[in-house]
C-alpha cells in the first residue's frame, strides 16, 4: 500500500501515472536489502535543494556497493518532467530509488554490471504549521558504520527506525528521541533534532551514527546567516529535558516543534517559527534547486 496518492512511476525510460512493479523476486534488491532511495519535496510549485537530494541517492548507491546509472543533471530533468503533470498546488514527494539486481557468486555482493533505478513521485500532504510532536525515549539505538551503512539511506535501516516509532506509540509517544552507540542524543526516528537555550541552538554533531540531513544543513546555514549561535555537539537526554525549545526537521514537513519530551514540557517557541519564515524565504529564491 502506497503511502500517498496519485503516484507517477519513471521506470524503463518512461513516465507511467500508476505505482509500477519495478523489482523481480530474484533482484539482489528484493531479498538481500541492497535498496537506497531519497526524498525531495515539491511544494507549492517549490522544489528546494532537489539537486542535493539526487546527488544524494548518488552517494547512497555507492556506499552500498552499487553503481549509480544515472547524473545528477539527467535525473532532476527527468524529475522536473514527471512533476509537469501535477498542479502548482500539489504537495509532491519526489523519491528517486535504486537497487541491486545481480549478486555475486556468494550471491551477497551486488554485481556492478546492472542497477536498478526509477523515480516514485507521490501526492502526500504537507503538514499544517501548527502540527507538532511529542518525544520519548526508545532501547534501540542508532548503529555505527562498523555494523550498517548508516552513511546512505538505505532501505535496510528503517526497520530499526520502525520499532522505535513502535515502542514510542505503545507508550503514548508519536516519536523517539533516540541515543547513539555512546548513549548521547543522536536524532528521532525519522528526524534529526535540535534545542534552544537562552537563546542559542544546539544539535548532535553529526558523529557517523546518523544522516545528517540537507535539510538540516539549510536550517544551520539560515540560522547562521540570520545571526544566530547555533552549535553542533554532543548533547545528552538531560540537555534535552533543560531546553527552553526543541523542534525536529526533515525533508517530508521540514520543522516539527517538539511539545514535549517524557514528562517535560515545551511551548512551539518562536525559534522554529522563525526558522520556517526563513526557510521558504529561501526556497522562493533563485539558489533553492
Amino acid at each position: 500500500m502506497a503511502t500517498g496518492s496519485n503516484i507517477r512511476t519513471y521506470f524503463n525510460g518512461t513516465w507511467q501515472d500508476r505505482d509500477v512493479p519495478i523489482m523481480r523476486a530474484a533482484d539482489h534488491g528484493a531479498w538481500l536489502g541492497s535498496g537506497v532511495f531519497d526524498g525531495a519535496r515539491m511544494v507549492k510549485g517549490l522544489t528546494p535543494d532537489l539537486r542535493a537530494h539526487c546527488e544524494r541517492v548518488n552517494r547512497s548507491a555507492h556506499a552500498l556497493m552499487l553503481t549509480p546509472t544515472v547524473s545528477t543533471d539527467e535525473m532532476i530533468a527527468i524529475t522536473r518532467e514527471g512533476l509537469a503533470a501535477y498542479g502548482k498546488e500539489a504537495a509532491v514527494y519526489i523519491r528517486p530509488m535504486y537497487w541491486g539486481i545481480d549478486g555475486d557468486l556468494t550471491a551477497i555482493v551486488p554485481q556492478p554490471e546492472k542497477t536498478g533505478f526509477a523515480i516514485c513521485l507521490e501526492e502526500i500532504p504537507f503538514a499544517p504549521p501548527t502540527a507538532t510532536a511529542t518525544l520519548t525515549r526508545t532501547r534501540f539505538r542508532r548503529p555505527v558504520l562498523e555494523d550498517a551503512v548508516v552513511n546512505a539511506k538505505a532501505g535496510c535501516l528503517y526497520p530499526n527506525n520502525a520499532r522505535m516509532l513502535v515502542e514510542a506509540r505503545s507508550k503514548g509517544f508519536a516519536n523517539a528521541l533516540v541515543a547513539d552507540v555512546m548513549g548521547n542524543v543522536a536524532e528521532t526516528a525519522t528526524a534529526n533534532i535540535f534545542m534552544v537555550r537562552d537563546g542559542e541552538v544546539f544539535t548532535p554533531i553529526p558523529n557517523g551514527t546518523f544522516l545528517a540531513g540537507i535539510t538540516r544543513a539549510r536550517h544551520i546555514t539560515n540560522l547562521r546567516a540570520d545571526g544566530v549561535p547555533i552549535h553542533e555537539t554532543i548533547l545528552s537526554f538531560d540537555d534535552f529535558q533543560q531546553a527552553d525549545e526543541v523542534f525536529m526537521t526533515g525533508n517530508m514537513s521540514k520543522i516539527t516543534p517538539v511539545t514535549a519530551f517524557d514528562d517535560t514540557q515545551y511551548q512551539a517557541g518562536p525559534v522554529a517559527q522563525r526558522l520556517r519564515d526563513m526557510y521558504w524565504d529561501w526556497a522562493a529564491s533563485d539558489a533553492a534547486t
